[in-house]
């Protein structure tokens, strides 16, 4: 975060600042105002629906690109294109659960923040939590992040997103969890992926298991089990806010191509919606 960020001051006065002791001290405090103030007025997750009464709740962990103000001036340090893959965010997958979320009358929380400023789907002692590269591209901004740094992601970002799904997960006691990601087709390097959609679960398969036998009912679509990942990883949002809760739970992951446009979105949602209710009652749910 830059000294003109904090002040308004022309460039030789600011270099001239920065060049002496006591006024080094009054910018590093200026900055950390600064930040401050960037972390009290930003909203790190989005609720919508909090008051709907279904018994689903739904997550979307990967939902936006934002890099918020105070990480790094807001700028990781990746090409443009690079904040507009997956490695950034779970391309169209905000979208469909907003969609989904209101045709089952539910509530959803989504995250408003990359997951590589810090990854709220991770376990606090995964190390991919930060990531330092990913499929191929290195992130510039987290290679000399450390403790310090982490730690104000985690409480700005990570702690209060997950504070808020305790919150929702408990107004009742019979929570349905379904976590909306979505992926890529292709990883660099790797062969193309054959699924339209997959179902991750691990622990706990009375949602999972009627949820992929519906899905496999469809012709058109190559079903993954526990595809194109598998299961959950410890300390996981599902894992935290569904397993070790005892919540019914399973985790979408739709093919990034096939919910790019908003018509899309909305056109995938409305053909899981039934499915989804269809699954819940043959679980008796």
């Amino acid at each position: 975060m830059g000294f003109s960020r904090v002040v308004t001051a022309n460039v030789t006065v600011g270099v001239l600042l920065r060049n002496s002791h006591p006024a080094t001290t009054l910018l590093n405090a200026l900055e950390k105002h600064h930040a401050l103030e960037q972390t009290l007025t930003y909203e790190p997750f989005e609720i919508v629906g909090a008051e709907r009464p279904a018994k689903w709740l739904l997550t979307c962990d990967h939902a936006t690109n934002t890099v918020p103000d105070w990480v790094n001036g807001g700028d990781l340090g990746l090409h443009a294109e690079d904040m507009h893959r997956h490695i950034a965010y779970d391309v169209g997958a905000a979208g469909v659960t907003h969609a989904l979320a209101a045709l089952l009358d539910a509530p959803a929380i989504l995250t408003n923040f990359s997951r590589l400023v810090i990854d709220p789907n991770r376990g606090l002692d995964d190390p991919t939590l930060l990531m330092k590269i990913y499929d191929g591209s290195v992130i510039p901004a987290n290679g000399h992040a450390g403790v310090d740094e982490l730690h104000h992601r985690r409480t700005a970002l990570y702690d209060p997103y997950h504070d808020a799904l305790t919150e929702l997960a408990a107004r009742r006691d019979d929570t349905i969890i379904l976590s909306v990601h979505s992926f890529t087709s292709r990883l660099n390097g790797r062969p193309p992926r054959p699924w339209q959609i997959g179902i991750l679960h691990g622990g706990d398969d009375r949602l999972s298991d009627p949820l992929i036998d519906l899905l496999r009912l469809e012709s058109d679509l190559t079903v993954g089990d526990n595809e194109p990942y598998a299961g959950h990883l410890p300390g996981d949002t599902v894992d935290r806010h569904a397993l070790q809760m005892g919540r019914p739970n399973a985790l979408i992951e739709l093919r990034n191509d096939l919910i790019d446009t908003f018509e899309d979105q909305i056109a995938w949602a409305e053909r899981l919606a039934p499915i989804l209710e269809a699954a819940r009652i043959r679980a008796n749910l």
